[in-house]
């Protein structure tokens, strides 16, 4: 079984938090029992996470020589022009070395079907932003955020849209859906939100 979920801004992707105060996590959601984060999401990063029950699955979607390509919005602080496009398109020069080539392109206007963030995204009037669309093939530590920093262009705001074939298209923020191989369609969830 393989859990599609829409996570929000400021929530961890696991179970439990220990710190203190606690954090947000998945346990407020209504997920079903005995599913895992295949792969992780940062806290302050909207969007698609998969979950499944299944470990040697959740080992393929997480093995980096398996390479499935994750696609994100990204909400970036100025406007990035052809040179800085086609640096996130070649790689860029992280410490750990140069990450692998990446798909972008620019966007118009953040998408029609984009919820509203909460909280809001700080706003300057004397700072443009943009959006732009990145696909990577590889998935290093807030490696989206660290690419676009290195080509002048900060992240506002991450959403992941897709990772392979399994997309966020229908799912509000805390909505999720299953997806059983054994079953033609998904399966919607019944999201319990804690008061």
């Amino acid at each position: 079984m393989i859990v599609l979920f829409n996570k929000p801004y400021g929530v961890l992707c696991q179970f439990t938090d220990r710190s203190i105060p606690a954090r947000r996590t998945l346990a407020e959601f209504g997920l079903p029992q005995d599913v895992y984060a295949a792969g992780r999401l940062d806290f302050d990063s909207e969007g698609l996470l998969l979950l499944t029950d299944d470990g040697a699955l959740a080992h393929r979607i997480t093995d980096p020589r398996r390479h499935w390509p994750k696609t994100y919005l990204v909400q970036v602080e100025g406007i990035p022009g052809a040179t800085a496009l086609h640096r996130l398109h070649e790689g860029v020069e992280l410490k750990e070395g140069r990450t692998q080539p990446a798909q972008v392109r620019a966007l118009e206007r953040a998408p029609l079907w984009l919820w509203p963030r909460d909280p809001p995204v700080r706003f300057r009037k004397i700072i443009p932003d943009a959006w732009i669309e990145l696909t990577l093939h590889e998935g290093r530590n807030r490696q989206v955020r660290r690419m676009t920093a290195a080509v002048g262009y900060p992240t506002l705001r991450l959403i992941r849209t897709q990772i392979g074939e399994y997309s966020l298209e229908g799912l509000k923020p805390g909505g999720a859906r299953i997806v059983d191989t054994a079953v033609a369609s998904p399966k919607p969830v019944q999201s319990r939100r804690a008061p």
